[in-house]
């Protein structure tokens, strides 16, 4: 690890002063200065493009200031590359978890660093189960260390992270975006996790556009703006409206634009539709309505989302469209009437990230656009233009890569092809799923255009705040069951969660 000179005595864990960062002529970072007290959690905010990334990538040791200094338990660090961060106490765990699937939990957690066996060459198989027993314990953690990641929810694989860099000495944790990919039991274990290691004196900085798990776990807060610190200080001081205003840099005086809209006719009808997955689901959904699918992650949203657009097979039941009885057997048969999907994992199995942004928009439609034989680039590329501007989508222009754009805006993406195609009836799971505040509110407006139009909208959400923001009704599942179909306004979080979580008759 390079030198670390010995400064005055500090009362910071860390303290990251001055930082500026440019790559070519763009600034992304100017002057922040980040101070974590020992054993808190810091929370880091910001829109995507404010810097978070840069400035922790920074503290990784993955890429060095332009200006500015680290201060390290008084220490000034100049760190070369990641193993000094490491070296220094500082572990980085990304949003992509770096587990290896097909090995045991305690063979991700001493990957690399295993104790030796009786033979060169070779590790004790009986140590690391003893030891990472023993450091789970410590930690309060519960896990069998025997099973193997890939059977692992995202919840227990972040433990599994936290292990695996506190078995190599860190006492500084940066977790970005821990619980993106996590229902509401498996943000629960998270947040439990996060308390236990900062009451066990470890130092949490949490990268969250969850603003709600910010407030709940955080002691201080410091919000990033186009590169700089707008704001550091104690996160009681503050509501998340205030957050969202720093973050924005506008006033938004309704975190969920919601507007009162008329509904018209049945659009969707569902009758005892059951797969392999669900079973006997009925409901109805109107013209000009926003209906949400609340439950625990297995309950069967998603599964009952691709049985309704052609996905997987449906084995009994019927779905009509317009009192029209539709066979859906694949997607294609979705968009040709009128249905368009947008999943839950935009990057696996939403978007071609490595073609451009345009394409991404167009090639479910292109049909639709007269293109079906020969393609009009210059046509192609006049729609995706028209589409960006009605979802204020930031790209350097049709061309973009997909994989070029943040979060946010490739959720953009996969809401432009439901646009270009005119879709009228939208199936969206997870549609506000780790990307930035400013985005959401975006996409919570466009939502709210398209039913204003007509359209009407299923959308299936982990987040119950926003399930209670925009939509109308709220149905809750619960082992592949529609077991409510709720008014919104005339229910809570609670009765939500309740029988999303516990069987009838029990308690």
């Amino acid at each position: 690890m390079a030198l670390c000179p010995r400064v005055e005595s500090s009362q910071f864990a860390l303290e990251m002063l001055g930082i500026s960062k440019s790559f070519g002529p763009i600034k992304a970072l100017e002057n922040v200065t980040l101070r974590v007290q020992q054993g808190t959690v810091h929370a880091l905010v910001g829109e995507n493009g404010a810097g978070k990334s840069t400035l922790m990538k920074i503290l990784a040791g993955v890429h060095q200031p332009g200006a500015g200094t680290i201060v390290r338990n008084g220490n000034t660090c100049a760190w070369k590359d990641p193993s000094d961060s490491l070296a220094a106490g500082v572990a980085m765990i990304y949003q992509e978890l770096s587990l290896a699937p097909d090995l045991t939990i305690a063979e991700n957690v001493w990957l690399g660093i295993e104790p030796r066996g009786p033979l060169p060459g070779t590790y004790s198989k009986s140590r690391i189960l003893a030891d990472t027993r023993a450091l789970a314990e410590r930690h309060g953690f519960d896990v069998d260390p025997n099973q193997k990641v890939e059977n692992l929810p995202s919840s227990t694989c972040q433990i599994v992270e936290v292990l695996k860099a506190i078995a190599r000495n860190a006492e500084i944790l940066v977790m970005d975006e821990p619980t993106s990919s996590c229902g509401e039991h498996g943000v629960a274990v998270i947040l439990e996790m996060v308390k236990k290691l900062s009451r066990g004196g470890t130092t949490i900085i949490y990268i969250s556009h969850r603003l709600e798990e910010v407030v709940e776990i955080a002691r201080d807060i410091t919000v990033l703006r186009d590169g700089r610190a707008v704001h550091t200080g104690p996160i009681n001081d503050l509501k998340i409206p205030d957050i969202v205003t720093l973050m924005v840099g506008r006033n938004l005086s309704d975190y969920f634009p919601k507007k009162k809209v008329e509904v018209g006719s049945t659009a969707l009808n569902v009758s005892e539709l059951s797969s392999q997955t669900v079973e006997n689901i009925s409901f109805d959904l109107r013209w000009g309505e926003i209906v949400g699918v609340a439950g625990l992650v297995g309950a069967g949203r998603t599964e009952l989302a691709r049985v309704l657009c052609g996905l997987d097979p449906s084995i009994h039941g019927s779905v009509a469209i317009d009192g029209r009885i539709t066979k859906i057997a694949k997607p294609a048969d979705a968009i040709s009437s009128g249905v368009m999907y947008v999943t839950e994992d935009r990057k696996r199995t939403g978007l071609c990230l490595d073609l451009p942004a345009a394409w991404n928009m167009t090639l479910p439609c292109l049909t639709e656009l007269g293109m079906k034989h020969i393609l009009n680039l210059g046509r192609e590329n006049e729609i995706a233009e028209e589409t960006a501007k009605k979802l204020s989508l930031k790209w350097s222009g049709p061309g973009a890569l997909a994989s070029a754009l943040s979060g946010g805006n490739q959720q953009k993406l996969l809401l432009g092809r439901a646009i270009i195609a005119q879709s009228r009836l939208w199936v969206l799971d997870e549609p506000t799923r780790g990307v930035d505040i400013a985005a959401k509110i975006d996409i919570y407006e466009l939502i709210g255009r398209m039913v204003a139009d007509g359209k009407a909208v299923l959308i299936i959400s982990s987040d119950l705040p926003e399930l209670f923001g925009i939509t109308d009704r709220i149905l809750v599942m619960r082992r592949g069951r529609l077991v409510a179909d709720l008014v919104t306004s005339e229910t809570n979080p609670e009765a939500v969660m309740q029988l999303a979580a516990v069987d009838k008759g029990r308690t």
